[in-house]
């Protein structure tokens, strides 16, 4: 029996490109699109064409995501040029295809906004910190502000300046300087520049063209709290009840977890949130679940996470280990509270790959005693971290010891999983 033809391969190239429209694109670009049968790109780029590209013209409907792969599979068979704004592959449509199509398609390149934002304002593209808000909450800014760094807010329209300004003045950056950079490389461009202080209410009243990228040189204000780019944020930068890994076991506890790039942390009795929250801030792509059972501290969670940078950090209201089932698998679990749950511990290593770290702190006897029995299964490290602060004692200073933590931090042993595999909990779903 002879075999099934392969399916063909659709005929797609992604063409960038700018404000300044068909007489910014080369050769090769405009040959693509004269030559395309059908032409796929948002309204206000499809308006930039000429006539002369003849092809079908289609505008991406909402939500786009669900719709492209019906969209490609209806015009097999025909050349399909879709247009993207500025570099495809830089937060563009290039990804999305590269997915759809389980490989990169032929991508023509225009000069993204990142470069000509850099271009205009002297900033070096490799040290230019960038954050996108097409389609994500403004809160993400608040993970890149420190002193002195530069960086370009990608607007989702005209009223973005504001947003961005009012979220700097909320976090203690008002002093910072922002330049709003509209319709890059057409000939419309401007620049409209200002302190951030007072900003918001101006641009509120009189946006300006929903084509624009937001520059901001940070300055921070002075008494306003510091926080650093590594874990052990000040215990202040958090609202609590008192449930609060603190700062120094919270620092050692991060260290002890290890994130890296794109992996997801369970942080189990959340109270709330700084291991989650912390664990966000190291990379842009690192998810967190937060599993609280009290409702009150889990919306407490998420305000934490809006006010320091990672709104998307998963909060989930209810009791491990009952609630873990439904989780996407974890690459690190912390566990901070209800480490006696029956089947807790058990549930927590069976959902982790060979390879995965597990960390559990507590300050009673009985959790110690249970994790110094895991320690004699399964290995790792045990320790006791013991904390003093320098405190007034009449006219003089002395010590007060906070309570010791006993501290239980585990590889599980094994090869890791191979790329792409998957790792499913028991009990949940395949």
């Amino acid at each position: 029996m002879n075999p099934a033809p392969a399916a063909p391969r659709p005929d797609v190239t992604v063409v960038g490109i700018g404000a300044d429209g068909w007489g910014g694109l080369a050769d090769t670009a405009r040959g693509v699109l004269a030559g395309a049968e059908v032409i796929v790109g948002g309204a206000r780029q499809l308006a930039l064409l000429p006539a002369e590209c003849g092809g079908e013209r289609l505008a991406w409907p909402t939500p786009l995501r669900p719709a492209v792969p019906g969209l490609i599979e209806a015009h097999l068979g025909r050349r399909i040029a879709v247009l993207a704004s500025g570099d495809p592959m830089f937060y563009g449509i290039g990804r999305t295809l590269t997915e759809v199509l389980g490989a990169p398609p032929r991508v023509l390149p225009h000069p993204s906004s990142l470069s000509y934002a850099c271009a205009r304002l002297g900033w070096p593209v490799e040290e230019t910190e960038v954050v996108t808000l097409v389609g994500r909450p403004s809160a993400r800014l608040a993970a890149v502000l420190h002193e002195g760094r530069r960086v370009l807010v990608l607007s989702a329209d005209a009223r973005t300046p504001a947003e961005v300004a009012a979220l700097l003045c909320d976090r203690g950056f008002g002093p910072s300087r922002m330049r709003v950079l509209e319709q890059l490389g057409s000939e419309r461009e401007t620049v409209v520049e200002g302190s951030v202080e007072g900003s918001a209410e101006r641009w509120d009243a009189a946006p300006g063209d929903a084509l624009n990228v937001v520059a901001v040189e940070c300055r921070r204000a002075p008494g306003a709290l510091r926080l650093g780019a590594v874990p052990g944020l000040p215990d202040s930068a958090y609202e609590h009840d008192g449930q609060l890994t603190k700062r120094h076991v919270r620092a050692a506890t991060l260290g002890a977890l290890a994130p890296a790039p794109g992996e997801t942390l369970w942080d189990i009795g959340g109270g709330s949130g700084s291991i989650a929250v912390e664990w966000m801030r190291t990379h842009p792509s690192c998810r967190a679940v937060s599993v609280e059972r009290d409702p009150v501290r889990a919306e407490r969670i998420g305000r934490n996470a809006e006010r320091l940078g990672v709104p998307g950090l998963k909060v989930v209201t209810g009791a491990a280990p009952g609630v873990l089932a439904q989780l996407d698998c974890p690459q690190a679990v912390f566990i901070g509270g209800g480490l006696t749950a029956p089947g807790l511990l058990d549930a927590c290593w069976e959902a982790l790959a060979p390879g995965g770290r597990l960390v559990a702190n507590t300050v009673t006897l009985e959790s110690e005693a249970l994790l110094a029995e895991w320690y004699r299964r399964h290995g790792g490290e045990l320790v006791r971290l013991a904390v003093a602060h320098a405190v007034p004692v009449g006219g003089f200073t002395g010590w007060r010891q906070a309570m010791p933590v006993t501290q239980w931090a585990v590889v599980k042993p094994g090869p890791p999983p191979s790329p792409g595999s998957v790792n499913t909990p028991s009990g949940a779903a395949t």
